[in-house]
């Protein structure tokens, strides 16, 4: 049964992850130069309400919606069915160490952060080299970013034109060079290192030599190991990676190069099927380059997952709740959006004015016809689900609070400020997807103005929230991210990756704020406030505890990864150093000897 995840209420430890393996050293180095295997999904369980009569009653099966377990014996069980006044077993007040809770802790560092020889993180010999590092430092989770294609003007990664393609900008020279797909003599020269990535300067570098590849590829005898695998991938991920490149190769070509997708002449617009079977002749060595590159993303982040997992790391991605409105996504299933007859938005996404903006925030996406998605049990989610969780081992799904209720917008106006809440899909969406998918895990973004339905559907589908110790501080006993008012089922961070370092935002806070800070927590490190809030997620209830690696590495706001509300500037920060130094092996074994010390060590 499917949503998620780590039952609160759970006596019994479900953890997922693999344990580590007994590798040498020099093994565990040159792994990553080892063909690697997917491996299968994991399960976990969850909690749902039951309804009996009109009183709602919650139960904890570890499982989603209807699936139950049944607990065998009784709570005598331990007196091996003696009657009162009779003698028991020695062993009947041994109680143990206890059983684990399945705490622990990791990392949120994107991949284009890692240092690199070529300007920008990859998945070559330094994401293999993370993983040993966060292995060392008893890390046991590494969340990242969505690794879909940014776009090209900022660079983000919440914008996409597909949402299950890889960024190709990703896949590791080194690698293909390894697989045959390059010449050694054709890798370009490193540039110096930096804590900035130019991403424009990377991808003008790289993507010749992408092409190359993927012409080699291509041109391979179909009998060979990788032209098969090539060929099963492209088999097996029609559904959306045949709309994907065609989308990529009009967008790109003369003439339409510009516009948006509803702006196209209408026979393409609207997809009519001799306009579609013409473009597809008109493009055909372009698109089957566009699928040699998503091939070798998707080779190349499986080989990395294999890896983690066997060294104890699950990888958690970051889903969108919404896609771009120039996308294949819309584009090939326009009757699943809130459309106009020529595609056009007629309502988008955003949130309404509060505390933080007196506007609201006009994110612009265009939203669901949850109606229409109804009629075929939500099957465009089911399929994106579906890609999630052969990329990841579970997923953070970005404003959840849009499957409750959400902020609609009128298509034409310029802020937020005038809209109105409508219903989201609720239970019913969970529902569908777990008669398709089976159980998943999940992780909801839960944060901002939260009403008591989105606390409901979280708890109904068992998926751990959100805490965020930045936002505790304000004085109020009451404030959620405070230690005292954090739930076993949640994520803790000091602060994410939209949020100011923790010692950039301690610079900013008042002298009042600081007062309550030290009083609260008993000790501040004021030189190093990052590790003071470090220690403090540690030791919270909840079973997950994530940080930054610019918290991890006691950086200002220099280090920032994104400023909310704004689009320059952002998404560029990365590590300018590996982590074969002194430094980092000293990092390391502070965070494992915190890990230790609140339980989140693998045991």
């Amino acid at each position: 049964s499917v949503f998620f995840f780590q039952d609160p209420d759970a006596r019994r430890d479900e953890r997922v992850m693999m344990p580590a393996t007994s590798s040498s050293k020099a093994e565990i180095r040159g792994a990553w130069r080892v063909p690697c295997v997917p491996q299968t999904r994991h399960a976990c369980g969850s909690r749902h309400i039951a309804r009996r009569g009109s009183r709602a009653t919650r139960v904890s099966p570890r499982a989603f919606l209807g699936f139950f377990r049944k607990h065998k014996g009784t709570a005598g069980s331990r007196t091996g069915g003696a009657k009162p006044g009779d003698e028991l077993s020695p062993a009947y007040g041994d109680v143990g160490a206890g059983k684990s809770k399945g705490r622990r802790a990791g990392i949120v560092l994107h991949p284009t952060s890692l240092p690199s020889a070529y300007g920008a993180g990859d998945l070559g010999p330094s994401a293999f080299a993370f993983v040993d590092w966060l292995h060392k430092a008893g890390m046991r989770a590494w969340q990242v970013l969505p690794l879909v294609p940014p776009e090209r003007m900022f660079w983000s990664p919440y914008a996409g034109q597909n949402a299950n393609t890889g960024n190709v900008l990703l896949i590791s020279l080194e690698i293909l060079e390894r697989d045959g797909l390059l010449q050694a003599s054709e890798l370009p020269l490193p540039v110096p290192s930096s804590n900035q990535a130019d991403f424009e300067a990377l991808a003008a570098s790289k993507e010749p030599l992408l092409s190359k590849a993927a012409a080699r590829l291509t041109a391979l005898d179909p009998s060979s190991e990788i032209r098969r695998e090539f060929d099963d991938f492209c088999s097996a991920n029609a559904d959306w990676l045949d709309s994907a490149a065609l989308f990529h190769c009009l967008s790109s070509s003369s003439g339409l190069q510009g516009l948006s997708w509803w702006e196209w002449p209408e026979e393409v617009r609207d997809r009519h099927p001799s306009a579609m079977r013409q473009a597809e002749r008109d493009h055909e060595s372009s698109v089957l380059e566009f699928k040699a590159l998503q091939f070798l993303f998707n080779r190349q982040w499986l080989c990395l997952r294999e890896y983690a997992n066997q060294r104890g790391v699950s990888i958690i991605g970051d889903m969108p709740i919404y896609v771009g409105g120039h996308s294949a996504d819309v584009w090939a299933n326009r009757e699943l959006f809130d459309l106009s007859g020529e595609g056009r938005s007629l309502s988008v996404s955003g949130v309404p004015p509060d505390a933080f903006s007196k506007t609201g925030q006009l994110w612009g996406n265009p939203l669901y016809d949850w109606k229409a998605m109804k009629k075929d049990r939500y099957s465009w989610w089911v399929r994106r689900l579906k890609r999630a969780f052969e990329l990841y081992d579970e997923t953070r799904i970005d404003h959840f609070r849009g499957f409750a209720g959400y902020w609609s917008v009128d298509a034409e106006e310029e802020t937020a400020m005038v809209g109105k809440w409508l219903a989201g899909p609720g239970a019913d969406l969970f529902n569908a997807l777990e008669a398709s998918l089976g159980r998943t895990k999940i992780m909801a973004e839960d944060l901002g103005v939260i009403t008591p339905d989105v606390v409901e559907l979280r708890e109904a589908i068992g998926a751990p929230g959100m805490v965020v110790l930045q936002f505790g501080f304000d004085g109020n006993p009451q404030n959620p991210h405070l230690p005292h008012n954090h739930y076993e089922n949640c994520f803790v961070y000091p602060g994410t990756h939209d949020n100011d370092t923790t010692n950039g935002w301690y610079e900013n806070v008042g002298e009042e704020e600081r007062e309550f800070i030290e009083r609260y927590l008993g000790y501040l490190d004021g030189g190093d406030v990052a590790w003071t809030f470090i220690k403090a997620a540690m030791s919270s209830v909840a079973r997950t505890a994530i940080f930054t690696m610019q918290d991890v590495l006691s950086l200002d706001n220099s280090g920032r990864m994104n400023l909310p509300g704004t689009a320059e500037g952002n998404w560029a920060w990365r590590m300018d150093h590996g982590f074969a130094t002194k430094e980092m092996d000293d990092v390391a074994e502070n965070l494992k000897g915190l890990s230790s010390m609140y339980g989140r060590a693998e045991s």
